[in-house]
């Protein structure tokens, strides 16, 4: 399971830790990803996206029943 929106494409980003000694180690920063049921086509269906498309109003949540 890819850790990625399925709208706009964010996924992890990598880097280094950098200490006060110049020392590095790796990091990983993950976005923040829910998955959503939304209608698609008519159909409803469950999807992975980042809180900026659900927040932009990329994505419509669907109406629970």
């Amino acid at each position: 399971m890819s850790n990625k929106c399925e709208i706009c494409g964010k996924g992890p980003l990598a880097g280094n830790l950098v200490s006060h000694s110049n020392r590095k180690t790796r990091k990983v920063s993950k976005p923040n990803i829910q998955k959503v049921k939304t209608e698609i086509d008519g159909t409803a269906t469950r999807i992975r996206v980042c809180t900026r498309c659900l927040r932009s109003g990329k994505v419509e949540k669907r109406a629970a029943n």
